[in-house]
């Protein structure tokens, strides 16, 4: 199986933007971090991460790697509120779709209690940062 963790715009700024939100850390920190923790338990999946600031990049990315033995954990930043093409992107996969925010989105602002892929995913994860990650990979690992 593959395992593609997918961020959208702004993401590639964690760990410097908004640390009183999101922390400190970077997505380069955080990926060997998931490496080891899918190798002890998994060692046959392969990860990949992708981050792109644009829309259709990350639409190409989907469909390049759609496959039924695929899953992706997509954390879309704030296209998740905005994005009808990435919506409908993810409502044509193969693959499992899991949608991650380390932030609780439904204690912001009201635009962000808005998700048009939430229809299209298999379940969300929100609020509880950098774990949420890693209980998206296991949820998309373990799903029947």
């Amino acid at each position: 199986m593959e395992l593609h963790i997918v961020h959208g715009a702004n993401l590639g700024e964690l760990g410097k933007r908004q640390p009183e939100m999101y922390g400190n850390q970077t997505l380069a920190m955080q990926v060997p971090l998931w490496e080891g923790w899918l190798n002890q338990s998994w060692p046959d999946v392969q990860l990949h991460h992708f981050q792109s600031d644009i829309e259709g990049e990350l639409v190409q990315y989907l469909h390049k790697h759609d496959g039924p033995d695929v899953g992706f954990l997509i954390n879309a930043g704030g296209y998740t509120h905005s994005s009808v093409v990435l919506a409908d992107a993810i409502a044509s996969l193969d693959a499992s779709c899991l949608e991650i925010h380390l932030s609780h989105t439904y204690a912001r602002e009201d635009y962000r209690h808005v998700s048009l892929m939430a229809p299209h995913v298999i379940g969300t994860i929100s609020g509880l940062g950098w774990l949420g990650y890693r209980l998206g990979m296991e949820a998309l690992l373990c799903k029947d």
